[in-house]
């Protein structure tokens, strides 16, 4: 059974800084991209960053280029997301997830975690 429990979610306030991390279980880790994807209050899921599974490629949402890092540690089993200089519109759910393939898409992701809160104070 495959499972992604992502942490590190909390209160910070604009222009600080938060890491999340996501561990996973129950797949060969390296064999996917992983992904991370927010979610606002009232409105859509939205893609955040990725990395490939060999860590050699990233991808970021034109809204965090420059300010969130994806990194993995493919030993570990683990991804994280360091958040720099957030802002209040940073606030969201924030989910990891798990793909055969290089994706921006949320339906290309077969596996998610359930989300950790991050709220950003200004």
């Amino acid at each position: 059974q495959v499972q992604l429990v992502e942490s590190g979610g909390g209160l910070v306030q604009s222009g600080g800084s938060l890491e999340l991390s996501c561990v996973a279980s129950g797949l060969t880790f390296s064999d996917y991209a992983l992904g991370w994807f927010r979610q606002a209050p009232g409105k859509e899921r939205e893609f955040v960053g990725l990395i490939s599974g060999r860590a050699l490629v990233t991808h970021y949402a034109d809204s965090v280029k420059g300010r969130f890092t994806v990194s993995r540690v493919n030993a570990k089993n683990m991804v994280y997301l360091q958040m720099n200089s957030v802002r209040p519109e940073d606030t969201a759910v924030y989910y990891c997830a798990a793909s055969g393939r290089l994706s921006r898409g949320a339906a290309d992701y077969d596996y998610w975690g359930q989300g950790t809160t991050v709220t950003v104070s200004s």
